[in-house]
């Protein structure tokens, strides 16, 4: 067992009791001695919290409380400075978290893991922004001086392993409570919700770039003159949000927009499928709980795409920015509706294997002490 890992992190949710990520940090406790997690936070947010708090006996969260995001890697180092010194410190990605996990690893003389939740190495995610071809120099400069490296696809690990010539990555993908989710029953029927669709394609996720969604509204355009009855729903928020309704204006009666929802397995369930359009994935976690909803999929070449969704054996997978081959894939989920169960049933076996979570947790323990030693 590693004694005390320190943990760098961006998700303010973990302060948040009842969050799914909370009760993770509480299930990552009972695999170490003791877990300090280092959350930012900027002062004036949506959290703020001076002491640190309590997640179980030995699992504590501290919050930067950082006047700019430029200062959140100086105040996780001044925290660090006075907590005890960490076996590990493991960060949530490579970026900002990650140089300040190196300086940590430096003034420690501490072992270093690098988590890799995002596929950044993609050409989309440089592209996106200034502030991400920033980041890409960041991960250049930090990886190589990591002590091992998680990701959380296969993907991910072909392309780091090929991009810096470095093989102690391993794979540990998000977890999703795959039991969980197919034991949830259904609250609100989509189905029921909008009659007046006889087929609903689901969207759900942050409106955001790269997740691409206007292409989905464009096809709709061509669906509709064949389908006039299926209706697309999209779940979620995001600064793309307004723009995307504007788009989708003329289609208003067959495009519909909801605010994100805990209530998504009721969403899969009763949706005809599930679609994600996205530029890159690091993983794709919606996918992954459609799939243990039994909902049949369409995505991109993204993430999980070849690992559970397998085209054309477990789900259609499309080339990123196709629009033909994305209406022709929609195209045969709404016509072929035979196809379901041979994709249900395939993507949920894999699902079954890869996700149980005593292996996650043993993974993840694993993982810990091979770096720390």
């Amino acid at each position: 067992m590693v004694k005390n890992i320190l943990m760098i992190s961006r998700d303010d949710l973990i302060f948040k009791n009842d969050s799914e990520v909370r009760v993770r940090m509480t299930e990552y406790g009972t695999l170490v001695e003791s877990l300090d997690i280092i959350v930012f936070t900027k002062r004036g947010g949506n959290v703020n919290y001076d002491n640190p708090v309590k997640i179980r006996d030995n699992v504590f969260a501290y919050a930067t409380n950082s006047k700019s995001k430029f200062l959140y890697i100086f105040d996780a180092l001044k925290i660090a400075r006075k907590l005890k010194k960490p076996n590990l410190v493991t960060t949530q990605d490579p970026f900002e978290a990650g140089l300040s996990g190196w300086l940590i690893k430096r003034e420690f003389k501490t072992k270093f893991q690098i988590q890799i939740h995002t596929d950044f190495l993609s050409p989309f995610f440089k592209k996106e922004s200034f502030l991400n071809r920033i980041r890409v120099m960041i991960a250049n400069y930090i990886i190589p001086r990591a002590d091992c490296i998680r990701v959380v696809s296969l993907r991910i690990k072909e392309t780091v392993k090929k991009r810096y010539n470095i093989y102690n990555v391993g794979v540990l993908p998000i977890f999703v409570d795959v039991k969980k989710i197919r034991e949830t029953q259904v609250r609100e029927d989509l189905r029921r919700k909008y009659p007046q669709f006889n087929f609903i394609i689901l969207m759900a996720g942050r409106l955001s770039v790269e997740k691409n969604i206007p292409i989905a509204i464009s096809v709709m355009k061509d669906i509709l003159k064949k389908y006039p009855k299926v209706g697309l729903v999209i779940v979620g928020a995001g600064p793309e949000e307004k723009r995307l309704k504007s788009k989708a204006s003329k289609m208003k009666d067959n495009i519909i927009f909801e605010p994100w929802s805990d209530n998504l397995p009721s969403y899969y369930k009763t949706a005809g499928m599930f679609l994600l359009t996205s530029n890159y994935e690091g993983f794709g976690r919606t996918v992954m709980e459609a799939t243990a909803s039994s909902c049949p999929v369409v995505m991109t070449d993204v993430g999980l795409a070849g690992e559970i969704i397998k085209d054309g054996y477990s789900g259609f997978v499309i080339p990123v920015g196709d629009k033909d081959a994305l209406e022709e894939a929609l195209v045969k989920m709404i016509s072929e509706r035979f196809l379901f169960n041979d994709f249900v049933v395939s993507a949920e076996y894999m699902a079954a294997v890869l996700f149980d979570k005593d292996e996650y947790l043993d993974a993840c323990r694993r993982s810990w002490e091979e770096c720390a030693s």
